[in-house]
């Protein structure tokens, strides 16, 4: 079963992502993607079916956060570079909670998405990770 997958890279780690990529070619190759701006581009040239957004800062991690929102992406695999100060901060870090609201399976480095790709679950068509009812928390605070 197609997966949606969302590759994000922060300019100090585009390589590595890319380079990630190109090693797990074969087992992502048969799924789509959603990427940002430039990581968009060098990601086109090693897979297929790569839908690119806005670059980051210029609205691309918000899009993405509205595709999480909709349910439309099932894996989100966000390179970011925890060495550099980023101007778009608040956008990552809305991106990163509503992965983290919606459930949606979240790699932040390489390690992490290796594990996420060679899990029985990424190839499971019936998994479908459990999302909190958070409704609650919507009557908790009338203004």
């Amino acid at each position: 079963m197609k997966k949606t997958i969302a590759l994000v890279a922060h300019d100090n780690r585009k390589k590595d992502l890319l380079d990630w990529v190109e090693h797990n070619r074969e087992k992502l190759k048969d799924h789509r993607f959603f990427a940002t701006g430039t990581t968009g581009k060098l990601i086109a040239t090693v897979l297929d079916d790569v839908s690119r957004l806005k670059s980051g800062p210029l609205g691309g991690d918000q899009q993405l956060g509205a595709l999480i929102a909709e349910g439309r992406i099932d894996y989100l695999i966000f390179f970011w570079d925890p060495m550099t100060s980023q101007p778009h901060d608040v956008d990552v870090k809305a991106l990163l909670r509503l992965s983290v609201l919606y459930n949606v399976p979240t790699a932040s480095n390489r390690s992490t998405a290796d594990f996420l790709i060679t899990s029985a679950l990424f190839a499971d068509p019936d998994y479908k990770p459990i999302v909190k009812d958070y409704s609650v928390y919507l009557h908790r605070n009338t203004f």
